[in-house]
């Protein structure tokens, strides 16, 4: 008697009870459906697909969520996301927040899940400002742009984040925006897909603090066909130009920590740990100056 296979998940299967809270028109709204879309088109199971967050508007993300998730603290969701993942390498382990949440407070987590190469995505809703806190500006907010922290406006310079994970080793770097939510489906899903730290940069504009979106719907434009994201120069060299460009800056496939820690668990199974032991106090006892016992 055959058995017929299982219906592919729908969007809708993954949205929870729990309706968002978030103001309307938010940006984080298109975000959300395309995250929807993107575990409908990799047919995730929700069983074994864990959300990551910090804190902030962006973060409440996990609680909309059919899948499992993890409200954690402000500027933590990557170490977070990186303890599931190593946990349980079987899990679909995906961190998401904002840019205040992810590049002030957390910005000295990001570059050591980058270069460590994690087996993780990390999707960050980008509006250049703190939205849940009233307004202030955020590492990525513009050079004289005023807020009600900064009436005169800002005195700093913005933070480039896609530049930022290239150099610290990120091995899957694009940009989306939430107005696009077909190009952002196919971006969370080529990353969610690859084997390695993916990170992707969602313009998401806050229609309270700094709605720009008209504007940005205006100045985006594609990553040229000719792009080769393979070229950490190239790639370097599009994210130093600025502006708004959607698509893969850049991608390389190499070994990820998780691979790595489990070969290093394999061999550590055939060590003598006996003989370890053995060495370790004699190289202690040497540095000491006193016998081992």
């Amino acid at each position: 008697m055959s058995t017929a296979p299982a219906a592919k998940r729908k969007p809708t299967d993954y949205k929870s009870d729990l309706k968002p809270i978030w103001c309307p028109g938010c940006g984080d709204f298109g975000v959300l459906a395309s995250l929807y879309r993107a575990f409908a088109e990799l047919d995730l199971d929700p069983a074994k697909t864990v959300v990551v967050s910090g804190i902030g508007c962006s973060s409440r993300l996990p609680g909309f969520v059919s899948t499992y998730g993890f409200h954690s603290l402000h500027g933590r969701p990557l170490p977070v996301a990186m303890g599931v993942k190593l946990a349980n390498p079987d899990l679909n382990v995906i961190a998401v927040g904002g840019d205040g949440d992810g590049f002030a407070i957390g910005a000295g987590h990001f570059p050591h899940a980058a270069r460590r190469n994690i087996d993780i995505t990390y999707l960050v809703m980008d509006n250049e400002i703190y939205g849940l806190t009233k307004g202030q500006v955020s590492p990525t907010s513009l050079t004289d742009q005023k807020a009600p922290s900064t009436p005169w406006g800002n005195l700093e310079t913005p933070l480039n984040t896609l530049a930022f994970a290239v150099a610290s080793g990120a091995s899957f770097v694009a940009r989306g925006a939430s107005f696009n939510t077909k190009l952002l489906t196919e971006l969370i899903v080529q990353a969610m897909e690859h084997k390695g730290f993916s990170y992707i940069d969602a313009m998401s504009p806050c229609v309270v603090f700094n709605n720009h979106q008209e504007e940005w719907k205006e100045l985006v434009t594609d990553v040229s066909p000719d792009h080769d994201a393979a070229d950490k120069v190239a790639a370097f060299d599009l994210a130093l130009k600025g502006g708004f460009k959607l698509g893969i800056l850049y991608r390389e496939q190499r070994a990820t920590l998780n691979d790595k820690y489990k070969a290093l668990v394999e061999a550590a199974k055939d060590s003598n740990v006996e003989q370890m032991l053995e060495a370790f106090n004699a190289r202690k006892g040497a540095a000491i100056g006193k016998p081992t016992v």
